[in-house]
């Protein structure tokens, strides 16, 4: 009980730590939000009416408490580029790049886990060497560039995949939105041609983010199978008789699990507020596309939300890993 006790007093204690930076930030931003939302034309008189509604006036301690009021009751002001609650506008963009993100660890974690395996297992031999390669290039290679290669070589060229958006402009419409998901949407609706197009819009910017996820997974992997591999446990289990599989996945992988939970659940975190370029390059309406759209035009309570948000995904990520901490390693309850 106690234990809980003082992971509530650290959650609450980082929370408002967030809140106070993402303060900071909007009110040191060289943007000013008077200015966006009353226009250059406006006169001083304007400027100050607006200026004094939005407590700009008062001293900033005032400011911040009004702030986290605000916060604390779930209002988060309304964008100035779409006249929408800012809330409103990111429960719109989010689940496209939760679609995204999700597909792309997928494809990261299946790809990474295994392939950091097997060049542990093959240190110094040409497996390993092929596979820090494979890995170095999708930690070295920019995003933006491997997308505009990608969709000239499978779009275009092939015609594989769908281009930018994410589906088709023909169904654009066709689909009522019930959890924004057009994935799923489209199931509810039973509309499988749609599916389809979802799917075949999705599946080249996630393999993309994967393939860069899995760079840096495949690394963390065979940094901690290798630890794992050289420890005195591992020698005796082999001259017990136990085979080279069953040493690697049932006694070195297991210890490792705790690590690796970490390190999936932080790239993830990345992918989700870090995917601005790739949703760039594909049209991709998302979260990260959004935030870089508000950031450009000024619109402060757009940013400082989106700041937010990202701040308590993490939070919430490392909660989920202490959790599953709990569940692989019994020592740890």
């Amino acid at each position: 009980m106690a234990g809980f006790a003082r992971q509530l007093g650290t959650i609450a204690v980082t929370l408002l730590g967030l809140l106070v930076l993402t303060f900071a930030i909007g009110r040191m931003m060289p943007a000013d939000p008077v200015r966006a939302i009353v226009g250059e034309e406006a006169s001083q008189d304007t400027y100050m009416q607006v200026y004094t509604q939005l407590g700009f006036d008062r001293p900033l301690p005032v400011q911040f408490l009004m702030y986290l009021r605000d916060v604390l009751t779930g209002d988060f002001g309304t964008s100035i580029r779409t006249g929408q609650p800012v809330i409103q506008d990111i429960l719109m963009v989010m689940p496209a790049t939760l679609e995204l993100a999700t597909l792309a660890i997928l494809i990261g974690a299946g790809l990474g886990i295994p392939l950091g395996v097997l060049a542990a297992v093959n240190k110094d031999r040409w497996p390993d060497h092929v596979i820090r390669i494979f890995s170095l290039m999708g930690h070295s290679m920019p995003i933006f560039w491997t997308g505009m290669i990608a969709l000239l070589v499978f779009y275009a060229a092939l015609g594989w995949v769908g281009g930018g958006g994410r589906i088709s402009d023909y169904y654009i419409g066709l689909v009522p939105p019930v959890t924004n998901f057009i994935v799923i949407d489209a199931m509810l609706a039973r509309e499988w041609d749609v599916v389809w197009s979802a799917l075949n819009h999705l599946i080249l910017p996630a393999s993309l983010l994967g393939y860069s996820s899995s760079a840096y997974i495949t690394r963390m992997t065979r940094s901690f199978m290798l630890d794992q591999i050289n420890q005195e446990y591992i020698t005796t289990a082999r001259v017990k008789g136990l085979s080279v599989r069953q040493t690697i996945w049932r006694h070195a992988f297991l210890n490792i699990r705790v690590q690796l939970v970490t390190i999936v659940a932080l790239a993830y975190g990345a992918l989700l507020e870090g995917a601005v370029l790739i949703e760039t390059v594909f049209s991709w309406p998302g979260f990260g596309q959004y935030l870089t759209s508000n950031l450009m035009t000024g619109d402060m309570n757009a940013v400082m939300t989106c700041v937010l948000l990202v701040g308590v995904i993490f939070i919430a990520l490392n909660l989920l890993s202490d959790v599953l901490y709990r569940v692989f390693d019994p020592r740890t309850r």
